[in-house]
């Protein structure tokens, strides 16, 4: 091979490698919505963080083929609806792939339907209202329980593990928590419980005192505390306590979070709450708990659904190969494995099942305390 030859190829070689170099890097983009300022802020960035924490896991796999990168775009909902329409253009502006959202059912109703206008596949972690997948949005899967299904293990509860016979049910008019004390109103009923009264307060609301004299007054076996979320519920169960309340508390899923035990404190101890069952003792929770409290420290409620989501996804689009729309579901529709918050498997609906407990906070912890099925915990 002549000098000339040589420089030649040399040159080539070097001109590839500045192409090739000046190559845009290409980016999976994921969308992220909930309420990440305001009252239930806590509860958005803990599923933001979820996200996150999927992300690092299948980077750490070798990430996904043909991709440089995996950027997460959060959106504030602010679980308000008008806000989550404006969150859900944000990302179709953003032109991403799939949504981990949201919170609350009052934001991914109406932001799953614009969405759907653009063919964007949309997980929820969180909204349990049985509208979310009813509605046959074909792009539209729940990681987390129904509502549904939700109330009448309360009730069962309430009637089984403790004996009542009458309750007294609040509920602060949101979506989410008005349709879930309905359903433990109508499964009470069916069931012989007797409704002593089904109140409302407000979304926001502080001072309790004039509902809680009601419950008083009727004195009912349980106390049924239906609310958006943990603040209000902490403020609504000291209250309680102050009153010398002596029903007995259940609420739902939106009171399991470490906050409604450390602003609670002692009117916490002893109240109920039924939410999913994780087993903490399989290998992909013991994964996903050491990476989540090694980075964003303590695990809030819906943290580890979306987590679970966001891998959902994230394999769906790797197995796929592709980011069409019709590609990705198809490949979600056939995962079927252990993920950190409970076995994951989804019907026609989008659902992937519920696995509902009663849990009871004793020492300042959530303790599995009854299973509608199999009874009392150990």
């Amino acid at each position: 091979m002549t000098k000339k030859m040589i420089g030649g190829l040399v040159s080539g070689l070097i001109v590839l490698g500045l192409l090739v170099s000046n190559a845009p890097a290409k980016t999976l983009k994921i969308g992220m919505m909930g309420p990440l300022t305001g009252p239930y802020a806590a509860d958005g960035n803990d599923i933001a963080n979820g996200v996150r924490v999927a992300i690092d896991v299948i980077n750490e796999a070798g990430g996904i083929p043909g991709f440089d990168s995996i950027e997460l775009f959060p959106q504030d909902t602010a679980c308000d609806p008008k806000q989550a329409v404006a969150a859900a253009n944000n990302l179709i502006n953003e032109e991403v792939i799939g949504v981990v959202g949201a919170y609350c059912s009052s934001s991914t109703i109406p932001a799953s339907e614009t969405l759907a206008e653009e063919d964007i596949l949309m997980l929820t972690p969180a909204s349990t209202n049985e509208k979310v997948t009813d509605r046959g949005l074909p792009y539209m899967f729940r990681v987390c329980g129904r509502d549904d299904d939700q109330a009448p293990a309360a009730v069962k509860f309430m009637k089984e593990a403790l004996g009542a016979k009458t309750v007294f049910i609040i509920d602060d008019k949101t979506t989410y928590s008005q349709g879930l004390a309905d359903g433990v109103n109508k499964s009470s009923q069916a069931m012989g419980l007797t409704v002593l009264a089904h109140e409302h307060v407000n979304q926001g609301d502080k001072d309790f005192s004039a509902v809680l004299t009601k419950v008083k007054a009727a004195n009912p076996d349980i106390l049924y505390m239906s609310l958006q979320n943990h603040s209000s519920g902490s403020l609504m169960a000291i209250q309680a306590k102050r009153m010398k309340l002596s029903s007995k508390i259940l609420s739902q899923d939106a009171m399991f979070h470490p906050n409604f035990i450390s602003v609670g404190k002692e009117a916490a101890e002893g109240v109920y709450v039924t939410f999913g069952f994780t087993d903490p003792s399989t290998p992909a929770y013991k994964k996903f708990a050491d990476k989540f409290t090694a980075k964003h420290g303590k695990i809030g409620a819906y943290a580890i659904y979306a987590y679970d989501a966001a891998t959902v996804l994230l394999n769906g689009i790797k197995n796929a190969g592709s980011v069409k729309p019709a590609d990705v579901k198809a490949e979600i529709m056939k995962l079927e494995f252990q993920g950190a918050s409970k076995a994951i498997k989804f019907n026609e609906k989008g659902d992937s099942g519920s696995s509902y407990i009663a849990f009871k906070i004793e020492g300042g912890e959530y303790k599995p305390y009854w299973h509608p099925t199999e009874g009392f915990y150990k």
